[in-house]
Order: structure tokens, then C-alpha cells, then sequence
């Protein structure tokens, strides 16, 4: 018997909606995520005015994948009745709580934080760094308190940014002498980040090497034939390194056998096992794995109205949630109230 949605931990995850989602999506966050729908109160939120953030020179871009991503989200098992699915720049709460929480962190700070200063350094921004990038820590501790979540899944180069959530909490919550924001907690995902396909540490769709979750047969076949392998593996008699073989990480990340995976890998560095015996083995795992989400997605394709109607709901459930915390701070803080 499930716990009633008051008694379950609150979770607060989402996306930004730069494009379609891809298997390093799926892997680290998506399938977790449908695990967790039925013992938490989960918010999903639509991130697009976080996104607009480094695309403000593209907003349409940034509209036009909102439906796109919230579709792979019933594509993959998202079920709207138990996972509340929102859009951020439709919940005023969060952009008057960031406003709130600039006021309780300083500019140095901001700067200090790990994520984002590598951030910064990899978009090579130098000092002409759009002022809404800078704050992103901040309008991310709105979004999460906003929901009074205690539990954000998030990959441990973003486990900074909780920490700096919590700072602000602690200070907030010290000043009012009221516990009226919740700490948070980060969940580590137990897969590591999926790399691209050819080998390059992060899976980016600017990169194109990524698979993504409406791939079709003939696109997961090509995008494993091109995978990088071991360089050294010229002969199917050659022993073979599995430590950065691509191949054998995707394996580990989607082959439910472990005996046949832990055989492949004694077989490949011992010597007589070829990339294409390996390749044949992911292939076929992958068409398992995509095949009904592709086919989820394109009936879901044909009715964008289904997919904005579940967006529409959870959005006016989350203004309820995050205004209601937003009034209960303002009242703790003392600010005046014409209602």
C-alpha cells in the first residue's frame, strides 16, 4: 500500500528545454524517475526560463521543444496523475522568490560556485556573462524551495549547487527564527554520465553524438556501428581494453544480464571476441530498449493537445504549491501584505 501524497517525500526535478531528450536523458535521470513517481510527490519541471538563460537569442527554440520534452516524459512512463509536470516560466512564485533570494547572497558567492565557474570557463563567457547565468544558483534554490522538496536528483557536478540552495535556506531560516524553508538533499544517480558515441566524455546533442529516445531502427544500428571501441583492437584475436570502450559503458548501463556482459568482457580482453560480436549484442539491447518508447512518442506525437493538457494541469497545480510558500515567506520575513 502506497503512503497518501501528503506523507511522501518531496522531489523536484526537470529539464531544460533545449531539445528532445537521448539516452544519457534516459539512463541518468528518466528511468529513475518513473521508479520514484509512485513513493514521492514528484514536480517535473519544464525549465524554460533557465534555458533562455544561455538561448535568450533563440526563445523559439527554447518554446518549441517544451512540448517536445514533455512528450518523451509520457513517452518514457511519466504518468501526469502521479508526477506533477510544470512549466517554470508560468509559475510568477519562483521569479519573486529568486528576487527575494538575490537579496541573501552576494555576487562573490555566486562566482566561488564550482558548477558554475566551469560553466563559464567551458562557454568561454569571460566577464561577458549574461547576468540570469550567474544568478541560475539562485533561481534554482527558488525552484526547490518553492515546492519545499527535499530530495533533487542531479549529477555530482551539480551537487554544488544544493549545497548553495542550503546555504541560503539556513540564512533565510536564521534571519526569520521559522523553519519556513526545507533543506535538500542531493540524489547521486548510481549510473555514471553516458558518453557520446564517439567516445567524448559528455553525450550533447550540439556534438551529435548522442541517440536519442525517438530514434529509429536504422539510426540506433548506425549510431552503434560508429561507437568507439579500443584503437588498439585491430583482430578479433587481439586482447581488447574495456576501460573506455563505449560499447561495453553502454552495456553496463542498459544489458539487464550481467553474466553475458561479464562474459563478453573476460572473452574481449582475453583475445577472440570482435567489436562487431559486441556491437551485434548492444544493438540489439537498444532496439529493446527504444523500440516501445519510440512507439509511445509518435501516438503521442499525433495528439500535442493530450501532451499540453498534462502540462496545463500539473502547471496550475504547481502556482498553488509555490504561491503558497511564497506568501508563507513573505510573512515570515515581515513584508507587507495588501490582502
Amino acid at each position: 500500500m502506497h503512503p497518501s501524497s501528503s506523507e511522501r517525500p518531496v522531489i523536484l526535478t526537470g529539464d531544460r528545454t533545449t531539445g528532445p531528450l537521448h539516452l544519457g536523458h534516459y539512463v541518468g535521470s528518466l528511468r529513475n524517475r518513473v521508479a520514484l513517481q509512485s513513493t514521492h510527490q514528484q514536480f517535473l519541471l519544464l525549465a524554460d526560463a533557465q534555458a533562455l538563460t544561455d538561448n535568450a537569442h533563440d526563445p523559439a527554440k527554447v518554446s518549441r521543444n517544451i512540448v517536445e520534452i514533455a512528450t518523451d516524459y509520457l513517452a518514457v512512463g511519466i504518468d501526469s496523475d502521479l508526477t506533477t509536470i510544470c512549466l517554470q516560466s508560468h509559475l510568477p512564485a519562483l521569479a519573486d522568490l529568486t528576487l527575494l533570494y538575490m537579496n541573501f547572497v552576494s555576487v562573490a558567492r555566486l562566482e566561488r560556485n564550482p558548477t558554475i565557474k566551469d560553466e563559464i570557463q567551458s562557454r568561454g563567457f569571460g566577464r561577458d556573462i549574461p547576468a540570469g547565468f550567474l544568478c541560475y544558483p539562485v533561481a534554482q534554490a527558488a525552484d526547490i524551495t518553492a515546492f519545499k522538496a527535499t530530495i533533487v536528483p542531479v549529477g555530482d557536478d551539480q551537487v554544488p549547487l544544493i549545497e548553495q540552495t542550503n546555504e541560503i535556506v539556513r540564512r533565510i531560516n536564521r534571519q526569520t527564527g521559522k523553519g519556513v524553508l526545507k533543506e535538500a538533499r542531493a540524489l547521486i544517480s548510481t549510473v555514471g554520465r553516458l558518453p557520446g558515441v564517439d567516445g567524448k566524455a559528455k553525450m550533447s546533442k550540439s556534438q551529435g553524438n548522442t541517440i536519442p529516445l525517438s530514434a529509429t531502427a536504422d539510426q540506433i544500428r548506425d549510431a552503434v556501428r560508429r561507437m568507439f571501441t579500443d584503437p588498439q583492437h585491430v583482430r578479433a584475436a587481439d586482447p581488447g581494453r574495456i576501460e573506455g570502450n563505449v560499447v561495453f559503458t553502454y552495456l553496463d548501463a542498459f544489458d539487464a544480464d550481467r553474466d553475458a556482459v561479464a562474459d563478453l568482457k573476460a572473452r574481449y580482453v582475453r583475445g577472440g571476441l570482435g567489436d562487431s560480436a559486441v556491437k551485434k549484442r548492444l544493438e540489439d539491447v537498444l532496439q529493446d530498449v527504444i523500440a516501445p518508447i519510440r512507439a509511445r512518442r509518435t501516438a503521442l506525437a499525433r495528439e500535442p493537445d493530450h501532451v499540453l493538457a498534462a502540462v496545463r494541469r500539473g502547471t496550475e497545480r504547481a502556482q498553488s504549491v509555490t504561491a503558497a510558500t511564497l506568501r508563507e515567506l513573505r510573512a515570515a520575513l515581515g513584508l507587507l501584505s495588501l490582502h
